[in-house]
């Protein structure tokens, strides 16, 4: 009796496809080639997403949405102010990164232009942004109504252009435990609310220093 065949599910692509990505340095030459290596079809595949370029930015996706879900399941999250819940994404989100480091580093090098890998993170930055408008509370908005609007775009923007640093630095630290970018995470974040705050420049002058003598000591 022949053995039935195991339905394959979305998680499984994914597994199938960041395996494959590890193991062989490059992205599979089309939805056929990966189907066939990886014993389903392409219906299957297609069943789930249109091209890989889509499984690509889903597992962008995924590492965001499993960290919107740790930081849920967190009791005293809900009570958290909005810096401190910007502090606990960012921090639960590059726990995540840090146990798909292999991943992620091959994963933003795949193309030669560098562009086309950001890509990638179109899925992650939309998802990011609403996480922004959602923590934004009154405390970080204009009192005037007609610039509320912009000012929440305005924020969104640039906390998705603070995330992106952050990785940049991440990709590129070398440090036991990725400590410096705990403290990166730590600094940046601090200066962008005092920015919000306008408020005392302590932060931002302790922000300074930090990527300063990062500069410095990594040409040595």
């Amino acid at each position: 009796m022949a053995t039935k065949k195991k339905t394959i599910t979305r998680d499984d692509i994914v597994s199938k496809y960041m395996d494959e990505v590890l193991e062989k340095g490059q992205k599979p030459k089309s939805v056929y080639h990966f189907a066939k290596e990886n014993d389903f079809t392409e219906a299957e595949f297609y069943s789930f997403f249109g091209t890989l370029e889509g499984l690509e930015k889903e597992i962008f996706r995924l590492f965001f949405a499993n960290t919107i879900d740790l930081l849920h399941k967190n009791d005293d999250y809900a009570a958290y102010d909005m810096k401190n819940k910007m502090l606990s994404f960012y921090f639960t989100f590059f726990e995540i990164l840090n146990a798909n480091r292999s991943y992620v580093l091959q994963a933003l090098k795949l193309d030669k232009n560098p562009i086309k890998n950001l890509v990638q993170l179109t899925s992650l930055r939309e998802g990011f942004k609403e996480y922004v408008a959602e923590i934004l509370t009154d405390d970080y908005r204009l009192e005037q109504e007609k610039f509320q609007k912009f000012q929440e775009k305005a924020l969104q923007e640039s906390a998705w252009l603070q995330l992106m640093m952050t990785i940049k630095f991440w990709v590129d630290d070398s440090s036991a435990a990725f400590e410096k970018t705990d403290i990166f995470i730590e600094k940046s974040v601090n200066a962008s609310f005092e920015l919000m705050n306008v408020a005392p420049m302590n932060h931002l002058i302790d922000f300074g220093k930090f990527l300063f003598k990062e500069k410095i000591y990594s040409k040595q």
